[in-house]
Order: C-alpha cells, then structure tokens, then sequence
C-alpha cells in the first residue's frame, strides 16, 4: 500500500468520523427539539419551523466543512509525502493504529476506505509474504516440515505475540514462537488479517490461505499447530470446518490447535455493547447514539455469542436483542485441541472471577463449558491461569511452559529464534 494512499485515506476516514459526530450532534438536537415543541402545542409550530430551517442550515454548512476538510489535507498531504518515507503501516505506532480501526469499523472500510482495510497475509519482518516457494524460503530461510501458526485477535497485529518479552524474559526477548523453534523445532508463521470481518468470512480467506501455504511450503510439511488469541481462536475453528467441508489437505495435516482466551461461548462485554445500543434506541433523543454504536464492525457483532459461520449470523436482525444461535462446531478430528483461560483472581470460581474473568472473557467462555453448548475439550487439555488478564495470554511464560508440555513430541534439529 503507498504511503500517499493510506493518507488520502486516512484523510475520507477522519472526514467520515468527523461528518458523523455531527451528524448524531444534530439528530439528538432534533430529537429533543421535537419532544419540547411537541409539548408546547401548536401555538409554539412557528417558532418550530424557523428554528428547524435555521438548524437545518447551520448543520449542513458544519458538516460539509467537517467532512470535507480532513479530506482535501488528506490529498494535499498525500501529494505531498516523500516516496522515501515510510507509509503509516511502516511504523509501529501506525499498524498498532490501523488494527484498532480495523477491528471495530473493519468490514466498512473494505467497502469505503479499501487502502486502509488489512488484508489476510502472513507476516515476516513487518511486510506481508506472496504464498509462493520462492518467497516462502526468503522469508523462512530455515523452515522446517512442523508448522506453528499464530493468529492474533480483535484489534491486534502479529506483533502482540511479543508483548512484554523484555519484562518477561529480560533480554533474552523470548516469544511462544521463539520458544517452539527452539524446544520443539516449529517454524513459527504469524498472520494478520481484518478482525472487523465476520469470523466466518476470515475463516474461509484463512482455510484457502493455509491451503496455499501447504502448497508451497518450503519442505514437505509433517504437521501443522493452530494457536490462536481471542478472536483467532474463533477463526481457526471457522476455517477448520470449513476447510474440512471443502476437503482440503491441509486440515489433516493439523496435529494440534490451541487456544488461548478465545470466547467460544461468547463475551459479556460484546453483548453488553449491544444491549446498551437497543435500549437507547428506544428514545428518540438517545437513538443517534444507538446507531453509532450499532456501527460496530460485524466482528464483534460475532462476539456476542461466538459466531462461527455464516449461518449464525445471516438471518439475524442486528438490532435486536442478541440471542445464542451459534452452531456446534466439531473439533477436527486428527487434532488435539487446548485452551488456556485466565482470570484476574486466584480462584477460577470466585465471585469477582465470575464477573471478571480475564477483563474480557470468563473462564467458562474460554473453556467452552456452558448451559446450551459444550465443547469436548479433554479434561488434561485445559489450564487456568489466575492472576493474568486477557492479554497476558500471549506471551506469558506459564502460557509458554503448559502449551511446549502439551505439544512435546520427538525434537528434529533446534533452528535459530524467529521473532515476529
């Protein structure tokens, strides 16, 4: 992507934002205008023309210049950016960035604003990698045939899976991969994609991308390891059925899939959004404050119960009450599957434990144990962490040791660290 794109782009994104705080400003001004007129009966109907026709005007005149603004200094910055200047995905600050905006308006960009939308792709050294042999053995110099793929979740790059590694690991800057490469003689592949996407759609780009990886790998592929964060837990699950639905070679090739924090049965937190958004839409003064949070990308729409294929979500009306309609997904099954949840207490069964679990999903959630659905984890195929957050989970050496303990098969030759 050039750098004079993404800027131009930022610059309709931040015109967009801009025209739309406006516009919910002038509907909660219309809103509680008609509420007051309304009850002051029709002696007040003058005064209520005039005063809508002067609004209506001052409104229109503000958000032109709101949505305009940002974008002619998006075009003229972006006309005037050196070539030699990295582009904002080029530093960290600005990937870190793109993956917020991403994960909650991701599936509108795709649409609106393509040059800031992320694509599917694996990563190597900050740039995406073809899916071709001979990118492959430059960017993986010393692949070997086990295969560890990392898929990070909401709002996140594959650069979260080397969260606080100094703090961690002091100057070693251990990652999971590194450790994996070093133990038990994994490569280590880590994948970006557009969380804002339904979990369905990431699902079917993420079987085909793994389809082609197989395809090209390097050397001749023994296995393959699944781990995902979050979110990419979901979307490993969605590409497993659907890659399995489709026959393709890859998915028997998976020996292990874990999962760390993933909400297999859902997050509260996602369902508490949209709850809030159906109740102030029952209003009319808080109703534009609905619609903005019903913005939200179709990602975490999916969020609310864990939806993992097109069915769950398809004949779903978003603006009502969120219900659970998640089909049961089976585990592939060659594969063994693990998670590791966490929560902020010690205790998993605590009180604040049950309200808080890991900040963002309950400890029940990662493991898949509900009233209506329960996955078939293997009852020495699930840990609890207490004291860590959500985040925690990915590069943490409790995560590290559980998960090398799990995966511990015959070594083959230890390779050189790989950091994402």
């Amino acid at each position: 992507m050039g750098s004079d794109a993404e800027i131009r782009a930022v610059g309709r994104l931040v015109g967009d934002a801009l025209a739309g705080a406006v516009g919910l400003v002038r509907d909660t001004h219309r809103a509680i205008a008609d509420r007051a007129f309304t009850a002051a009966g029709p002696a007040a109907q003058p005064v209520r023309a005039v005063h809508g026709i002067i609004a209506s005007g001052v409104y229109a005149t503000v958000l032109g210049a709101h949505a305009l603004l940002p974008r002619v200094i998006g075009v003229a910055v972006g006309h005037g950016w050196r070539p030699e200047k990295a582009p904002l995905s080029g530093h960290q600050a600005g990937r870190l960035t793109l993956a917020v905006v991403n994960g909650i308006w991701g599936d509108t960009l795709s649409g609106r604003h393509p040059d800031l939308a992320t694509p599917m792709a694996v990563r190597s050294r900050h740039e995406d990698v073809p899916l071709t042999t001979d990118a492959l053995r430059a960017a993986f110099p010393t692949a070997s045939p086990r295969i560890a793929l990392f898929v990070h979740g909401l709002c996140e790059t594959e650069e979260y899976w080397s969260l606080a590694a100094e703090r961690h690991h002091g100057t070693e800057r251990t990652t999971l991969g590194s450790r994996l490469r070093r133990d038990l003689a994994y490569t280590p592949v880590y994948l970006r994609y557009n969380t804002g996407l339904h979990v369905s759609d990431n699902g079917l780009r993420l079987a085909a991308l793994l389809e082609e990886l197989l395809a090209h790998w390097p050397v001749a592929v023994e296995q393959i390891t699944l781990i995902g964060h979050s979110m990419g837990g979901l979307v490993i699950r969605s590409a497993g059925q659907q890659g399995a639905a489709a026959g393709h070679r890859w998915v028997p090739a998976v020996r292990h899939v874990a999962f760390l924090g993933t909400p297999h049965l859902g997050a509260p937190l996602a369902r508490g959004v949209h709850t809030t958004a159906w109740l102030l839409a029952r209003l009319p003064e808080s109703r534009p404050i609905a619609r903005l949070l019903s913005e939200r990308s179709a990602g975490v729409h999916d969020l609310n119960y864990g939806a993992l294929l097109e069915e769950d979500w398809r004949d779903v009306d978003p603006d009502t009450l969120p219900r659970d309609n998640c089909t049961d997904v089976p585990f592939l099954p060659h594969a063994n599957h693990y998670f590791i949840g966490a929560t902020l207490t010690r205790q998993r069964d605590s009180p604040l434990a049950t309200v808080l679990g890991d900040l963002v999903v309950p400890y029940r959630s990662a493991a898949g144990s509900g009233n209506r659905r329960h996955l078939p984890f293997s009852s020495d195929n699930g840990r609890h962490l207490g004291g860590l957050h959500h985040f925690d989970l990915l590069n943490h050496p409790e995560v590290h040791d559980q998960l090398c303990a799990w995966l511990a098969e015959p070594k083959s030759t230890t390779l050189a660290d790989d950091q994402p």
